[in-house]
């Protein structure tokens, strides 16, 4: 931990006066900063809760529903958001998940939760508005040409006969463009902020836009988003939308090292790559992009988000944004499953729920992770999903039965028979099966009541 620490080659000596009359100026500085610091901050959320149509609490509205509970780590690090009429747009809203790390990790994820959103609608705004300008000067450049011959008129106006057609596209490219602008400036932020520590802390964000039938979304870190829709059978299944952007991604790791940082995967753990300092074991990040965590951002460590479109249709009925305490327990498959047999207002709980059963019967010696959903549903059928979503549901839970496969109540007796019997005290490593535990190795989790005891000079966290 002690190499994330950088010193200040220009520092008095440590010994000397004038060091300590420094460091007094420093800190006194340092804590007149934090503490504006979080007078705005304070402000600022207050006006944020105010907002109509903006969530961030456990809960449900007709179009989404959010549930995030605190697994057996210390301090949730997760957040979550749903901001219905986003941009002041009646047929938009932004929705996203984020999964903290580092000592002060649950911090990151609420001030991205915050921050983000509007740095969004601000770049979309500018981008939206200098679109239409564009715009206008071709249709004026068009018009001037009213004077040439008809056949040129015709020639100039096949491609533009095309420009209405092509307008639904216009916004989500604005939209793409605001995605990486604001994901940049949001970074950006969180290297000046005085009241966070962002250096060896950081978080990830899995955030969508959808307007209408348009879709758009930016991912950083290995949140994950999947797509509930219906096959060509009329079956429920899971459509993955995100890519988890983790260091065992070769063009992920080709450009952490090109960096000079390094990525392996430790020894009791060979299938967690993980991203370290070019000469010091340390932090073993096990992500390739994230906000925060300055310590890598100049050893390969990104914030850029990988944006994605996609038109969505009748047969796609709800979206899934969830931290990876849902995704290393559940498939998604189950979690799609899941979500299909619940009612809207109690989806994201009842996925919630399954993912820590999930973590109690496959892992139990392991700590449940922090868990963060939010369900983003496409029609607006009612409150509850459509008795075909459950008749399906139920036609393939038969299915299952019919070639002998054991539903989710029969298998977690099996396995909680299958736990009773081992033996007392049979060391297990909590690494063994899952994709990734701790997401850092090196650094100490933030709890409250243990604040000044953190580990920081080069003591390695325990695992847990």
């Amino acid at each position: 931990m002690g190499s994330c620490f950088s010193s200040e080659s220009r520092s008095p000596h440590p010994g000397s006066p004038m060091s300590a009359i420094g460091i007094q100026k420093k800190k006194s500085f340092k804590r007149r900063a934090a503490s504006r610091n979080s007078s705005f901050d304070y402000r600022r959320e207050e006006h944020l809760h105010r907002i109509p149509g903006r969530r961030f609490l456990n809960g449900s509205s007709e179009v989404a529903a959010l549930f995030s509970q605190q697994g057996k780590k210390g301090t949730n690090q997760d957040a979550m958001i749903v901001w219905e009429n986003f941009g002041s747009r009646t047929d938009t809203v932004f929705c996203g998940v984020f999964d903290g790390h580092g000592p002060h990790g649950h911090m990151v994820a609420k001030r991205v939760r915050d921050s983000l959103p509007l740095k969004l609608s601000a770049h979309w705004e500018v981008n939206t508005k200098s679109e239409d300008v564009l715009r206008e000067i071709n249709l004026n450049s068009l018009d001037s040409l009213n004077s040439l011959d008809v056949s040129v008129i015709t020639a100039v106006e096949e491609p533009s006969a095309s420009t209405d057609v092509e307008e639904v596209q216009k916004h989500p490219d604005a939209l793409k463009e605001s995605f990486l602008n604001a994901f940049k400036v949001m970074d950006r932020e969180l290297r000046s902020v005085t009241n966070i520590d962002c250096f060896c802390s950081g978080t990830t964000a899995v955030t969508l836009v959808k307007q209408g039938r348009e879709l758009v979304i930016g991912n950083v870190g290995d949140s994950r988003a999947v797509l509930g829709t219906r096959d060509k059978d009329d079956y429920i299944t899971a459509v993955q939308l995100t890519v988890d952007l983790k260091p065992n991604l070769p063009v992920e790791a080709e450009r952490i090292r090109k960096c000079k940082g390094r990525v392996f995967a430790l020894r009791d753990e060979p299938g967690v790559a993980r991203v370290w300092l070019p000469n010091t074991d340390s932090p073993g990040l096990a992500m390739a992009r994230a906000f925060g965590d300055f310590c890598l951002k100049d050893f390969g460590l990104i914030s850029v988000p990988e944006v994605s479109y996609r038109r969505l249709t009748d047969k796609d009925e709800f979206i899934v944004l969830a931290t990876d305490g849902i995704w290393d327990v559940l498939s998604n498959e189950e979690v799609v499953k899941v979500v299909a047999s619940s009612t809207r207002s109690s989806a994201a709980k009842a996925l919630v729920e399954t993912a820590v059963r999930g973590w109690k019967t496959k892992y139990a010696n392991s700590k449940v992770d922090d868990c963060a959903v939010v369900c983003l549903f496409l029609n607006s059928k009612s409150n509850d999903m459509s008795s075909a979503s459950r008749a399906v549901a139920t036609e393939k839970e038969a299915d299952r039965h019919e070639q002998g496969e054991l539903s989710d109540e029969s298998r977690e007796e099996v396995l909680e028979q299958e736990d009773l019997n081992e033996e007392v005290g049979k060391e297990w490593s909590a690494l063994e099966g899952v994709s990734r535990v701790n997401t850092l190795v090196t650094l100490p989790r933030f709890v409250p009541e243990k604040e000044d005891k953190k580990a920081i000079g080069g003591t390695k966290m325990k695992k847990q």
